[in-house]
Order: structure tokens, then C-alpha cells, then sequence
């Protein structure tokens, strides 16, 4: 959803804006959002119907007021939107979005922004609105966004119980604009003492603090018995969920302590304050409206801010940016640390450092040492394992070609707990759609939207836009997808039955009236892995050749499957799927299932929370266009425009050469 115009469709009436900061003109990613916002960038001297651009209360300010005083030139003044990034400013990281104000700044009450026009003004009750609002407050918790999101939402916060006070950076224009000072921090944190007696004090200092950057207003020297510093970068979701009370001046994270339940006590005049929701020390008396959370959340993060999408270069929704933001943070938090990878072929060394080298170069090492240690899947040692390596494995949206061909993928999983297809043990997948039934409405809309879009485009894994099938004969039509026998799931995923020509067998004979449809895997068809069989039309009435897997979903009523991945395609459209082996998408009450029962899969998810935890919050994904970490919706409309670049040369020579020698195929997988 848009969220104002959209590439540069109002350039042609753009107001001029005159700038007097150079980070104006520095910073591409918010002149492109004033750009697309309306507003053209220039210097010099401001003529009628100009504006000047003023970024917040900033020590640049200054000139562009003085400017705008002497030309009688309106001020429209700039900041972040409250997600901004997943490092901060001062360590080079892009906004997400930006505020844009045309009577004031949001953290400054001495003249209502509009941002408190809308909160003092909007009726705020559309319903489909605050609607949003609340699956967006259960997307930033779930999620763990916030402004800054460079830490671990696993780190865990100290023993429940304890009184929150949180720092911020000496000299903030929020703090001046105020009227705080170094005494309105003491007074604060005499009071939280006072008001919780018996309780523990957590001192929660600025990331910037933190990082070395600008100092705060407490030190080491405020700490005793009860208080302590907590300069440890944590999610402040896990942080408020175990506090008793919050106190702040006038830092964004009151807003956050709001959405998570709390009534801060605050001590500045930050724009949450004064609407019923805060306990205020310092009323502001035009304030009397009294709002819900909802209606809050939805002024300040639905109507007020221009959100920004890379990969359209476009305005977007709020949740179109949440998306983008949440999968650069996860990227942070998966791979800041940096990654040693073991069993990893040369070819994929460079979409791997691509994929996971963003924050920290990955290594390619056979030695272990400080740093967390990945293996491809299929390569990982029992040792390896035993010692909890992480393994990576090809995501379920792979690519517009073969991996056997070696065409980078755009979707890979980690998981740190076991691997998705083998079900003799856990795997994160599995704990993930253990919990998917507890899904919020939005995010399930957000999955329903995904399966849609598959359908749409008629997606699949390897999207090869293979010819189409030609009319097949009437009756019941079952799919039976070959594999690759040698496959990892077939090693772990099967039993009785685990080579096609079994499965082909096994099928006919359950069916014997059925019209069988035997589609060979694509890596056995173009000659790179085994599983080939020549006596499949024993068995099949219908060889499907290099057919279009969709195509043949479409034309038939069910399918049967050791472990294939179409099994699960043919689940999003709706078809019956009997499981002769236990994919992952098997046991969960979605599937015919007639191999043994895995006693762990218990929950019963609907198939639109089984997507959501295979589709969204299992793989990580890659835009190769813009080289960033991307939303899954991306790579769906990546694929769906074929708006992906072209392997290189030598890739198309290598894939051939090893078509040469496919019996030496274990030398490059």
C-alpha cells in the first residue's frame, strides 16, 4: 500500500525546498524520499512558494530559520521516522523513513506538530485503520523492531521485578526542547527509588551510548546495590516485559513501553505524552484528549511518517517497511558476528558472502575458532553436528534456474537446531510451525496475500517456464514428482519406499483405476544427479518430460510424494497430498499421511500458518538487484518479472562441463 506518490510522478509539480545542511545533500536515501515525497532540493535563495528544509532541531538549524525569517519562507522540517535502521545514523546506516513536518518537530512541544494536529484532531476511529494499528503494534513485538535494532532478541533481559529508567544522550534536542536538563535525570531517578522502594533500578543506556558515540546522563557513578547499568543491547520488548515501571524524560522507547502495556512515567514532553496513556510530571495543558494505543500507534506510525521502499524505490505502507527493516535486522542478528563456513563448494562461495557476509566477512575455513560455524546441510560432520553447527540448506523459493547448474539462490535457511528435511530430529522449522497457530490477524493476512501472489504468478522452486503440458486423458489424475534419489531427504525422509520407481509402484497400485502422471526431477532430466526411470510408463500413463510443475498441479486432483517439495506446492492450490515418506509439511493434520507418524508434530496449523513459518520466518532472502537482504514478497516479484540478473558466463560454462561429467557430480555439490 502507498503511502503518498510513488516514483516520480509529482516531480513535475514539486515544491522547491532550499537546504542549509549538507546531509541534505549527502545522504542519497533521504534526499530520494523528499524527491518522492514532493519536494525538490536546491540551494540558494528561497523565491515565494518556496520552502526551507531544516533537518529537526539539529545545530545546522539555525541558518536555514534564519534564511526562512528573512525571506518570510515557510519551514518544513525534517527528521527519522521512530524505525529507522538497524545500525544508527552516526555508524552510516540508511533511514527506513522520515518525518516530515510543516508546522513543527515531533519531540518539540513548543509548537504542535503535525504530528500532535493529527493526534489532537483526526477522529482516528476508521476501523480498518486501527485495525492496522493493532496487527502493527503484535508485528514490532513479534518482530523486536524498534528504532535501532542492532541487538539479539534472545538476549535475555534480568530477573522480572526491576524499575526501568532510560538514559538518553547528553545534549538531545528531545531533552532541550523539553526543558530538561542533568537535574530533571537526577530527579528522575530519585523518584523511581522513592516510588519502588524494594525494587531493583535497570539503567537502560542510549545505543549511541553505547556505542561509544555521544555520552549519556548516568554513569558508573550512579550505580549502587540497587542500580545498575544496563549498556547490553536488548530488544526492548524483552526488557519491558519483565519491568514493574518505566520511567523516562523523553525517549522514544516510552512510546514503546506504552505498546507494550505500560504507563510510563515521564518527565519531559515527548508527543506520547499528555493523551491519557503516560503518567506526566510535566502537563502540557492543550493536551486533553485521552487516546487509545491503537490510535496512538496508528498517527504516529500509519499516517504521519513517508516510508521508503528500496527495492520499488517507491513510497510504501507502514508494513511494507516494517518487512524491509525486519529482514536487514535479522540479517544483524544472524551474521554480525561473522560466520566460519565449512563443506562449502567453491561456486557458492560468492552468493554465500553475498547472503551472509553483509555485516562480516564470511570465512571458508576447515578450522574452528571464535566465530559460529556453518555447513551445507548436507555436508555437516556427525561431529559437526553434535557440536551444534549451524546448517545451511536452499530456501523453498530458490531461484529462476537449477542449483545444479549453479544459479545462486535467492532464498537460504540457517537453522542452528537441526535441518527441515530430516525428521528423525528437531529442526527450527519444526518449532516454528509449532507456534504458527498463535499467528496475529496480520500476519496471517500477510501469508494469505503470499500464497495468492504464488498462485498468481504461478510460482514454484526452480520456476524453469518449461513448455506447458498438453491435454491429458480424463479422469482422476494423480501427480507422482520424481526426485533426486540420492537426495538428502530421501536419506532421512524415507523408509519402505524411497526411490521412484517405488513410489511409481506403490501409487499404481493404491490407484489402480487413476490416471498416474510421472513427472521426472528436472536435475535427472538435464543429466546431473541419479534417479532416472526408464520403465516409468509401466507403471504412469503420462510421462511429463521437462513439463512445468505448476501446470501439472493445476490439471490434477492430487498428489503423491515421498518427500517432494511439489507436495507443498500442490498443498497452496489446494490439492489433496498423500506422503509416502515425512516431508516437512507432512504430520501436521494437512496431508494424507502413510509413513510413520512423527510423534513430535503435534499442532495443528491451518495451511495459511504452515506458510507463514515455511515461507516467511524460516528462509532468508536476497535481492540480487539491489544486494540487500529482502522480504519474501520481493523475491516473488523478482521472480514473477523475471527482474533477476542473468548467471555469468562461466557459470553457463561450468554448468556444461559438469553435465559432461555428471558421474563426478560430488566434486561441485
Amino acid at each position: 500500500m502507498a503511502n503518498g506518490p510513488t516514483k516520480d510522478a509529482a516531480r513535475e509539480n514539486a515544491r522547491r525546498l532550499f537546504v542549509y545542511n549538507g546531509g541534505f545533500l549527502t545522504n542519497s536515501r533521504v534526499r530520494r524520499i523528499l524527491t518522492l515525497s514532493g519536494y525538490d532540493i536546491k540551494l540558494g535563495k528561497p523565491k515565494e512558494g518556496d520552502l526551507v528544509g531544516i533537518w529537526g532541531q539539529s545545530p545546522t538549524a539555525p541558518r536555514g530559520e534564519a534564511v526562512a525569517s528573512k525571506t518570510d519562507t515557510p519551514i518544513l522540517r525534517v527528521e527519522d521516522a521512530f524505525l529507522r535502521s538497524v545500525l544508527t545514523g552516526r555508524d552510516g546506516d540508511d533511514p527506513i523513513g522520515l518525518h516530515i513536518d510543516s508546522h513543527g518537530v515531533h519531540f518539540d512541544p513548543a509548537t504542535p506538530s503535525d504530528l500532535e494536529r493529527i493526534l489532537r484532531d483526526d477522529p482516528l476511529d476508521d476501523s480498518a485503520l486501527l485495525a492496522r494499528a493493532k496487527d502493527g503494534i503484535e508485528t514490532l513485538k513479534r518482530l523486536h523492531l524498534s528504532k535501532y535494532n542492532a541487538f539479539d532478541p534472545a538476549t535475555p533481559a534480568p530477573d522480572p521485578g526491576y524499575v526501568v529508567v532510560i538514559d538518553q544522550t547528553r545534549g538531545d534536542a528531545s531533552v532541550k526542547a523539553s526543558g530538561a536538563d542533568l537535574n530533571t535525570f537526577r530527579e528522575m531517578l530519585y523518584y523511581a527509588q522513592t516510588e519502588h522502594p524494594s525494587a531493583k533500578i535497570i539503567i537502560k543506556t542510549h545505543p549511541e551510548t553505547a556505542a561509544g558515540h555521544r555520552g549519556g546522563y548516568y554513569t558508573d557513578a550512579d550505580t549502587n546495590e540497587r542500580i545498575s547499568l544496563l549498556d547490553t543491547p536488548i530488544s526492548p520488548y524483552t526488557l519491558f516485559d519483565g519491568a514493574i515501571a518505566v520511567y523516562t524524560v523523553s525517549s522514544q522507547m516510552g512510546f514503546e513501553a506504552i505498546l507494550t502495556g505500560h504507563k510510563p512515567v515521564v518527565f519531559g514532553q515527548p508527543f506520547y505524552m499528555g493523551w491519557g496513556l503516560t503518567e506526566d510530571r510535566k502537563p502540557l495543558a492543550r493536551r486533553q484528549r485521552n487516546l487509545t494505543r491503537n490510535q496512538l500507534f496508528a498517527a504516529a506510525m500509519l499516517i504521519y511518517p513517508k516510508w521508503y521502499d528500496p527495492f520499488d524505490d517507491c513510497l510504501c505502507s507502514f508494513e511494507t517497511a516494517a518487512q524491509t527493516l525486519s529482514a536487514s535486522a535479522r540479517a544483524w542478528r544472524d551474521d554480525h558476528a561473522g560466520w566460519n563456513a565449512h563443506g562449502m563448494r567453491l561456486w557458492k562461495r560468492k552468493p554465500l558472502q553475498a547472503f551472509f557476509g553483509r555485516y562480516a566477512p564470511v570465512t571458508f575455513s576447515k578450522t574452528t575458532g571464535p566465530r559460529p560455524q556453518m555447513a551445507w546441510a548436507g555436508k555437516a560432520t556427525p561431529d559437526q553436528k553434535a557440536q551444534g553447527i549451524t546448517r545451511v540448506e536452499d530456501g523453498f523459493l530458490r531461484s529462476r534456474g537449477l542449483g545444479a547448474e549453479l544459479i545462486a539462490p535467492l532464498s537460504l535457511v540457517l537453522d542452528d537446531i537441526g535441518i527441515y528435511y530430516d525428521p528423525t530430529q528437531p529442526s527450527k522449522l519444526e518449532a516454528l510451525i509449532e507456534a504458527s497457530p498463535s499467528l496475529s490477524e496480520g500476519a496471517r493476512a500477510r501469508s494469505q496475500a503470499l500464497i495468492t501472489a504464488l498462485i498468481d504468478q504461478r510460482l514454484s522452486k526452480y520456476n524453469l517456464g518449461k513448455p506447458v503440458l498438453a491435454d491429458l486423458p480424463k479422469g482422476r489424475r494423480i501427480l507422482v514428482p520424481g526426485q533426486v534419489e540420492d537426495d538428502a531427504s530421501i536419506k532421512c525422509g524415507t523408509d519402505g519406499i524411497c526411490t521412484n520407481l517405488a513410489l511409481l509402484e506403490a501409487t499404481r497400485k493404491a490407484n489402480p483405476a487413476a490416471i498416474i502422471i510421472y513427472k521426472p526431477h528436472p536435475d535427472v532430466e538435464a543429466g546431473l544427479r541419479i534417479g532416472d526411470v526408464p520403465e516409468a510408463q509401466k507403471f504412469a500413463d503420462v510421462v511429463a518430460s521437462h513439463a512445468d510443475p505448476i501446470t501439472l498441479i493445476e490439471q490434477v486432483d492430487e498428489v503423491w510424494t515421498m518427500t517432494s517439495l511439489i507436495g507443498f506446492e500442490a498443498l497452496l492450490r489446494g490439492k489433496r497430498v498423500t506422503c509416502l515418506g515425512t516431508p516437512f509439511y507432512a504430520g501436521w493434520g494437512l496431508t494424507d499421511d502413510r509413513a510413520m507418524p512423527n510423534l513430535r508434530r503435534v499442532a495443528t496449523p491451518d495451511l495459511i500458518a504452515l506458510v507463514h513459518a515455511v515461507l516467511i520466518d524460516y528462509p532468508r532472502y536476497f535481492d540480487p538487484k539491489t544486494g540487500l537482504p529482502c522480504p519474501a514478497e520481493v523475491v516473488v516479484a523478482r521472480l514473477a518479472s523475471g527482474d533477476i540478473p542473468n548467471a555469468g558466463r562461466l557459470n553457463r560454462i561450468t554448468a556444461k562441463l559438469q553435465g559432461l561429467f555428471a558421474s563426478y557430480a560430488h566434486i561441485w555439490r
